[in-house]
């Protein structure tokens, strides 16, 4: 789960973290009374939306005047803002966030993440903050310092230590630097976070430390233990498919073609979306429907994917083993009892009560769906049917 930078700072601020002083605004009249307040030189006015990249795509800006942020938020709010993380459809901007500008010496990165392959946490550093820090890491890696911690014993204070010496912070700062590390770390353990960035971390003119932007991701699996934090959330700026999906206990992921794939397991989940890639087709969906499922859940499932507009064929490619093959034939008969298909739909089943399954399906003779042995055979057919479908429109 995301939130919005405002609600992030907020957050970081309680934990002893220190943030400009600002205030989220929802319409110009609002952002211009948080600037009166502020009574700032420079008011910086920063869209808030769940993406990166909003200083290049006009998302900040920098006003020198009560009018000025006036105009600016006027400019901003009700747009659609399209940055290298929206893709080009953009998000809408429905809210800003309102703040004194900072008099910056230096901008650095931090940032706290989760290995998961050796199950560790790792802090991040660099001196290379601000906006160019995707291409820092893709093309000199080694400007990025990085402490490994073990959670069973956290963040020790010599690797912040180490880890400020690394960045080259000034020695009058380090003390400020590794008390915002440790803290910070204290804030993802805590909130059970599986992301917390500041990205600039700035040294100020006055050798204050600040974090300028902020950014935090949740465990979605661990919200039940935070209901302050999932109170957060902002469902104008999730794709409502992912907020279905997720009430009926599936995973789903948009990815924008139009071949919709609903499996068992993500390694399943990827050999399906590379098996459509490979036929030419461009997957629509990544939709895995766990190890539970139940006739109603898959009917779900494929009423979620055939809402999305784009979908022009749906590819059921299932190995049942706790899952039963039963079962999910038995959910597509129910969407097509209650929803209807409107889209062709391929099914492969193999496994657990995989005869039974396509007994269910043959006997309610379909039109719309076609049963197939292969998985081959069924990426193959959807990317035709999606296809055929499409010269149609």
């Amino acid at each position: 789960m995301k939130i919005h930078e405002y609600q992030a700072k907020q957050l970081m601020k309680w934990y002893g973290i220190p943030i400009p002083k600002g205030q989220p605004a929802f319409s110009p009249e609002e952002a211009a009374r948080v600037a009166k307040d502020l009574g700032a030189a420079v008011t910086v006015v920063k869209a808030q939306i769940y993406a990166g990249g909003r200083g290049k795509a006009g998302g900040v800006k920098l006003a020198h005047n009560i009018d000025e942020v006036k105009y600016f938020a006027s400019q901003i709010l009700g747009k659609k803002l399209v940055t290298h993380q929206t893709g080009p459809e953009g998000k809408m901007v429905n809210r800003l966030l309102i703040e004194e500008g900072s008099d910056i010496e230096k901008e650095y990165y931090l940032g706290i993440t989760i290995d998961r392959d050796s199950a560790e946490v790792i802090l991040m550093g660099s001196a290379e903050g601000g906006m160019e820090i995707e291409t820092v890491a893709a093309e000199a890696p080694e400007k990025i310092f990085m402490e490994r911690v073990n959670p069973a014993v956290g963040l020790q204070p010599f690797q912040a230590k180490r880890l400020t010496c690394r960045m080259g912070f000034p020695g009058n700062a380090r003390g400020k630097v590794q008390t915002l590390m440790m803290n910070l770390y204290t804030l993802f353990v805590e909130k059970d976070c599986s992301l917390a960035e500041i990205n600039p971390l700035v040294l100020t003119k006055g050798n204050d430390i600040i974090a300028l932007d902020a950014k935090l991701n949740f465990d979605d699996s661990a919200l039940f233990r935070h209901p302050e934090v999932e109170a957060l959330r902002d469902e104008s700026e999730e794709d409502p498919k992912e907020r279905a999906a997720a009430k009926a206990s599936l995973s789903y992921v948009n990815l924008g073609g139009d071949v919709a794939c609903m499996v068992n397991g993500a390694g399943l989940a990827m050999a399906t979306v590379d098996i459509i890639k490979f036929y030419g087709g461009e997957p629509a969906n990544f939709l895995d429907v766990g190890g539970d499922s139940t006739v109603e859940k898959i009917a779900e499932a494929i009423r979620i994917m055939q809402s999305d507009d784009q979908v022009r064929s749906v590819f059921v490619n299932i190995f049942g083993g706790i899952n039963k093959c039963d079962v999910i034939a038995g959910g597509i008969v129910e969407a097509a009892k209650l929803v209807g298909l409107k889209v062709p739909v391929v099914a492969r089943l193999d496994g657990t009560n995989v005869e039974a399954g396509k007994k269910i399906l043959r006997e309610a003779a379909l039109p719309k769906v076609h049963l197939v042995g292969k998985m081959e055979d069924g990426a193959k057919l959807a990317v035709e049917l999606a296809a055929q479908a499409k010269e149609a429109v």
